[in-house]
């Protein structure tokens, strides 16, 4: 019961509770960070080799 009584007290449970998400404006995700082909693999693992 006290859990409840202060979860209704929440003001930041109140605003998510009530948030229109018909406000939000439609984006577009872009992926800036590429993941490394074979080739940068093989060229990492080498220069570590070399190094040791």
């Amino acid at each position: 019961a006290l859990l409840q009584a202060t979860h209704d007290v929440n003001p930041v449970s109140k605003e998510v509770e009530s948030f229109n998400k018909r406000t939000l404006k439609k984006t577009n995700t872009e992926e800036k960070n590429h993941l490394p082909t074979k080739e940068e693999i093989e060229q990492e693992k080498k220069a570590l080799n070399d190094g040791k």
